[in-house]
């Protein structure tokens, strides 16, 4: 019995990783037509589709699930461990993806832009980092809730999807999963970048918790009256 809920638990968190990783190879899609247009209104728009795709096809991406942490319970240590898993193949997805780019003929057209936006985001300072990581994780969380809520109707969880992403990228907050693909297409990895993926990746998470911490804290303070 062991044997099995063991083998049981390993397909269930190889599944986790699958859809992880599939989900950073869309982010890396999404990322490589945003690089690709000069427009960045359109830009902005169009990277919205890896979102939307993963949200449709139920893959795992690290700043869609960190929110969700918050009201796990007794399941929070099992959560943990997805949530690592998650975030592993998200940055195998988008580092796979980048790497193929890099190998195409498209990175000729977006090789100056994407080398750009790494230096503007490895030479910022640590506190402004984390402060445009929050307001990402922030708009993550608003888009992924409102796609779950069919009561919403389809006009609205769809156009908050859209919205949310192209004002997290037009505003310049920073997402580490979008990141992981840049710095991938453009060569950028070393200890100062993991270090900063990782203090995005703090961010995005403090911002993907706000508001399910605060609707737990509001129910609670209404059900002690």
């Amino acid at each position: 019995m062991v044997l099995i809920m063991s083998l049981d638990t390993l397909k269930k968190y190889g599944k986790i990783f699958l859809n992880a990783i599939l989900a950073g190879c869309f982010i890396g899609i999404a990322g490589t037509v945003f690089l690709s247009v000069q427009n960045p209104v359109i830009g902005a728009f169009l990277f919205a589709f890896g979102l939307m795709t993963i949200l449709c096809f139920s893959f795992k991406l690290y700043t869609g699930a960190i929110g969700y942490l918050a009201v796990q319970g007794k399941n929070t240590p099992r959560y943990l461990v997805a949530l690592v898993l998650i975030w592993c193949g998200n940055l195998v997805g988008t580092y796979l993806v980048g790497t193929l780019v890099r190998a195409s003929r498209i990175y000729v057209g977006i090789e100056s832009r994407v080398a750009s936006i790494c230096d503007v985001k490895l030479h910022d300072a640590p506190a402004g980092i984390l402060i445009l990581s929050v307001f990402c994780g922030l708009l993550m969380y608003v888009a992924v809730e409102s796609f779950r809520r069919k009561e919403l109707g389809d006009i609205f969880r769809f156009a908050s999807v859209f919205l949310c992403v192209a004002i997290f990228i037009l505003s310049g907050f920073e997402h580490c999963i979008a990141n992981m693909y840049y710095f991938s297409v453009a060569a950028k990895w070393d200890c100062h970048t993991l270090n900063y993926v990782l203090l995005m990746t703090l961010g995005n998470s403090i911002g993907g918790m706000l508001i399910p911490c605060a609707d737990y804290f509001r129910n609670e303070s209404h059900s002690s009256r």
